[in-house]
């Protein structure tokens, strides 16, 4: 089985080396009856202005390494789409999004794809609010944070705790035909509606077999806006807009 690890890199020059010494340290997930997946790392620079380019190219000499150059900086969600796009033309069967900035383990991602490696699910959002370690910091983000979940979850019909956790997977059927569209943090509101509207098809090639959504708690090591931190209010605003655009469009 090929996973595929989808990195978006904007302005990330010390921390990105740390985080990758630490994935590839990390042994690849391995399947039920302990055969090794494929690990193929996908770096995607987002324009960056530091030395992120110059670290990518030169972390990409490894052969289980691709290097993915935006032209511009877009955003999250446009640097997204590019990573996955090039991971289900290479022939990906499961893709997991890890963000540069460390505030999520690359140590962790035995378990957020255990569900999908076992097949009970066809996506695994991760969840910073259900158990795991985590750094405690602003109040009013995490206010913000199920004010935009509750408002998802009563659009979507899910049942999430955290939906803007960057911490995602999913198989390919799942991913393949979702389009994104959002290019900056609204992705993240936009996967989970798609994810809630998808379907697979059944045994007549109808679609109508929701996908099997689960969700996986993790740690969580977040940064302050003094180290880099990128989200800010207006983000929360634009999650509002997007989570009724897309659950309701």
């Amino acid at each position: 089985m090929k996973i595929a690890v989808v990195i978006p890199v904007y302005n990330e020059q010390t921390l990105l080396p740390v985080l990758f010494d630490r994935l590839i340290a990390t042994p690849p997930p391995t399947l039920p009856d302990g055969t090794p997946c494929e690990r193929v790392i996908y770096l995607v620079d987002d324009g960056s202005h530091d030395d992120s380019p110059k670290i990518i190219d030169e972390l990409a000499k490894r052969a289980d390494t691709t290097a993915i150059h935006q032209p511009h900086n877009q955003g999250k969600g446009a640097a997204l789409a590019a990573g996955i796009a090039k991971a289900l033309d290479d022939g990906a069967d499961a893709i997991i999004i890890q963000d540069a900035d460390l505030e999520y383990d690359p140590r962790e991602h035995d378990s957020v794809l255990a569900p999908i490696l076992d097949g009970r699910a066809d996506a695994v959002i991760g969840t910073r609010f259900l158990g795991q370690t985590h750094r405690v910091l602003y109040y009013w983000h995490s206010i913000a944070n199920r004010i935009i979940t509750l408002t998802s979850n009563m659009l979507s019909n899910l049942n999430l705790t955290d939906i803007e956790c960057g911490f995602k997977a999913f198989t390919r059927d799942a991913i393949k035909d979702i389009t994104i569209t959002e290019k900056r943090f609204g992705v993240e509101p936009e996967l989970i509606a798609k994810l809630a509207k998808a379907r697979l098809p059944d045994d007549q090639g109808v679609r109508r077999i929701p996908l099997r959504i689960y969700e996986v708690p993790i740690s969580y090591a977040g940064r302050t806006y003094e180290e880099g931190k990128k989200i800010g209010w207006k983000d929360g605003v634009e999650a509002i807009w997007c989570i009724i655009k897309h659950n309701l469009g």
